[in-house]
């Protein structure tokens, strides 16, 4: 029996998906729920279990492809086949028809199946380390081989073949990759809120010293109990629940001529993945404990990363929170998440001098951002807001009795 596998609609907006990569060959055993490829739809990345389990006889797109939800992607020929039993007529005929095509860039080598396209970064960490492109396995889109990759072999402790060569050096030239659909998504929301929001900007900046003093003294204790490290970010997920309770339209959003005001509190925390930034959302983050909060961003960013996420965890925030301070941003202006009409940007702590009932002293300093769509939100709201969330931050305790 064939079993036909088929792109799935893997949220309520997919229209098409790409194949990132087959995890099986033709003619590989499968079994019922194993990973067989990776699908990318303009929101997230994620595995493609098998419908069935059996030998995988055809696969009808290549890597790289673009395919409508719905589409025959493979074919599963269902029950075992014996070890070195070698595939009929038809599955021989499949493997030639989906045999990997040659791609070539502009000035530079072939690229084949044995021999992965390599990012110029990764040429040049492949010379440093004296490795060939084929002593490492590639986990880029299409079979690229990334310097993260070589990085990682290298840290593995794996040693160049004596039999490598150096490889070719003074080689001048450029390869056109194409976008991923993720990144596509990304370019076009960020440039749709460019073009249909009055997005404004106002700053602020929060003592840390409270909340690094409750972490030294109950951090441990936090993690024994519930099996998370208490981070920075539960403290300002809660305190922009406290400021959006008392200024509404933050939490609000635009329906053509309606502003919708929402009575829940979904926030959104942007995620950096190797394929760009996610915003996996805590659903419901007001009825929450610092823990459960904590457990969820990191349940949801792990998951993120994995590609292991739902479509529908990516959608329908009310809000979103990024901290752009973890690569070192010390000052920024985040770009809000459509249909959302503002984003609070979380900067980089640091040491700063500052004034304290007379004296100069010496504080862990964030600046924060809010971006915010001047079209329903004032700028007495806006900096209102931000000055709330301060406050919170400063003294955690007013989060706990709302004062």
């Amino acid at each position: 029996m064939i079993t036909k596998v088929l792109l799935p609609k893997l949220g309520q907006t997919m229209e098409e998906g790409r194949i990132v990569r087959w995890c099986k060959k033709e003619g590989d055993p499968v079994r019922n729920g194993e990973v067989i490829c990776e699908i990318e739809t303009d929101k997230a990345s994620m595995e493609l279990p098998a419908p069935a389990a059996g030998v995988l006889t055809k696969q009808l797109r290549k890597a790289g492809e673009i395919v409508p939800v719905g589409a025959v992607i493979a074919m599963i020929e269902e029950g075992p086949r014996p070890a070195g039993a070698p595939l009929d007529r038809a599955a021989a005929r499949s493997t030639a028809f989906a045999a990997p095509v040659a791609a070539k860039t502009d000035g530079g080598p072939t690229a084949t199946a044995t021999e992965p396209r390599v990012m110029p970064a990764a040429q040049r960490a492949l010379h440093e380390a004296g490795l060939a492109a084929a002593d490492v396995t590639p986990t880029g889109p299409g079979g690229r081989l990334l310097k993260e990759d070589v990085q990682r072999h290298v840290a593995a402790g794996h040693a160049a073949p004596a039999s490598a060569g150096p490889p070719a050096s003074g080689d001048r030239h450029e390869e056109a990759v194409p976008m991923t659909m993720l990144r596509r998504r990304i370019a076009q929301r960020l440039v749709e809120a460019k073009q249909t929001m009055a997005m404004l900007t106002t700053f602020n900046e929060v003592d840390m010293s409270a909340v690094l003093r409750l972490r030294e003294e109950r951090g441990e204790e936090f993690q024994r109990r519930y099996g998370v490290k208490l981070g920075l970010m539960s403290f300002f997920v809660k305190a922009a629940i406290d400021a959006l309770k008392r200024f509404p339209a933050v939490n609000a959003e635009i329906r053509g001529n309606d502003i919708v005001y929402k009575n829940y509190f979904d926030i959104g925390v942007a995620v950096s993945t190797d394929q760009g930034l996610v915003v996996p959302v805590i659903r419901n983050a007001e009825r929450l404990s610092f823990a459960e909060v904590e457990q969820a961003i990191g349940d949801l960013a792990r998951r993120a990363r994995e590609k292991k996420i739902a479509v529908e965890e990516l959608q329908g925030g009310t809000f979103t929170i990024t901290n752009g301070g973890v690569f070192g941003s010390l000052l920024a202006t985040p770009i809000i998440n459509p249909p959302q009409s503002a984003i609070l940007g979380l900067h980089a702590l640091q040491d700063r001098p500052v004034a304290r009932g007379g004296q100069v002293v010496i504080r862990p300093m964030m600046y924060v951002a809010l971006t915010y769509d001047h079209r329903i939100i004032d700028g007495r709201e806006s900096v209102s807001f931000l000055k709330r969330v301060k406050e919170c931050v400063e003294d955690p305790p007013r989060m706990l009795i709302e004062v």
